[in-house]
């Protein structure tokens, strides 16, 4: 699509504790941003984390409007990308309405494995190659084998079974598209591939998920809808405006750290904390856990993770953190900036309290059985001893 100097590519950055509306001039150069929280994940049961995706929805449009505010021009706005968290899923029945809260990512539901889902053929290979704790695994963690189990009648009204960058470009497009580059999660696609896993592959019967239920496919750069006049009353970007597939929050981290190659490293301090390196060939840093899709068609990340990285310090926040909350409220000030005294009161090392932060057990690394833990008190640490050590 040919462009003017003059316009703007809109970004919208639906992350795990805010949504962000980012206007880029083509230079690369960031001219506005709007900004929203999400509100707390809900948890009806201890472990679960679910959110409404209307909630997603509202907040990409109220993001928009907070840009616009900042005295971006919507008019200038040439094409529209998502990138969202990775890994949540949103279920829709054939009126394309949500049949049930969003299961994000920090989900810690597991479904009972169900190997006898798998043809036999697979089941002899994979114990052959010692592969079968991984796959039992990954029919723990899908939201789909959950639902199957627990939610029978939900899961029989399932029209599409799509990730979150899936559902924003339908409410975006009406469309149901998503890009390759997006697709990390519980689902049917084969990583070496890059595509959804051919017919007879092992990953349908495992998932309990068919074909009909999953979005077309399309790789990132490329125009996938137009905004329709629904969204563009929600947004406020111009309807008709071009929906351009993107990649995964992770992915795009990456390819914007400039790590292109296997030599070169990106280190992410997110909610859950990253190692990343870009490479032509598909490896596997861990051996039955894959690479992902870059965010440049046709190559991979792979990724060493720790689920819960800078998510400690919402933690923290949520459970020690009352007087800095309340000087944050008072002062109008962000509660991290209180932190920072926490860190300055403490020194590196923090005397020796040191904090593993498996707070959400690994499919195969650190392995199902594995919960953070504080170890090296003495009395003489404090709550700030222990804000250092988790960070």
């Amino acid at each position: 699509m040919s462009l003017h100097e003059s316009q703007l590519i809109l970004a919208i950055d639906n992350g795990t504790q805010s949504v962000r509306a980012l206007a880029f001039d083509l230079s690369g150069a960031l001219v506005g941003k709007g900004m929203v929280a999400l509100k707390p994940y809900s948890s009806p049961k201890p472990g679960w984390a679910e959110q409404d995706p209307e909630h997603f929805w509202d907040c990409v449009g109220e993001a928009c409007t907070h840009l616009w505010d900042s005295g971006v021009d919507p008019g200038r706005i040439a094409g529209i990308v998502v990138t969202t968290q990775r890994a949540t899923v949103v279920d829709l029945d054939a009126e394309g309405r949500p049949l049930r809260p969003a299961i994000t990512w920090t989900d810690q539901r597991r479904a009972a494995p169900s190997p006898q889902q798998i043809p036999l053929k697979w089941r002899l290979l994979f114990s052959a190659v010692g592969m079968w704790r991984p796959i039992l695994g990954l029919q723990a963690e899908a939201a789909s084998n959950w639902l199957t189990q627990n939610e029978p009648e939900v899961w029989a009204a399932v029209a599409k079974h799509l990730l979150l960058s899936g559902y924003l470009n339908y409410r975006l497009t009406d469309r149901y598209v998503d890009s390759v580059q997006s697709q990390v999660g519980y689902v049917p696609f084969d990583y070496r591939r890059l595509d959804w896993a051919p017919a007879g592959d092992w990953r349908w019967p495992a998932l309990a998920i068919t074909p009909a239920m999953l979005p077309d496919l399309a790789q990132a750069g490329t125009i996938i809808g137009k905004v329709t006049t629904e969204a563009s009353q929600h947004t406020g970007v111009p309807a008709g405006t071009p929906v351009i597939a993107g990649a995964s929050d992770k992915a795009c981290e990456v390819f914007g750290s400039g790590a292109l190659a296997p030599d070169i490293g990106a280190i992410s301090c997110g909610t859950a904390a990253t190692l990343n390196v870009t490479s032509k060939r598909y490896f596997e840093a861990l051996a039955f856990v894959p690479a992902y899709p870059a965010a440049i068609p046709g190559l991979y990340n792979a990724e060493l993770q720790v689920t819960r990285g800078f998510w400690m310090v919402s933690w923290f926040a949520q459970h020690f953190g009352e007087i800095e909350r309340q000087r944050a409220e008072a002062e109008g000030r962000s509660i991290e900036a209180y932190f920072d005294d926490l860190l300055n009161a403490t020194p590196p090392g923090a005397d020796g309290l040191v904090l593993q932060p498996f707070w959400t057990a690994g499919v195969h690394e650190p392995g199902p059985e594995a919960r953070g833990s504080m170890i090296g008190f003495t009395e003489a640490h404090t709550r700030a001893h222990l804000y250092r050590a988790a960070v």
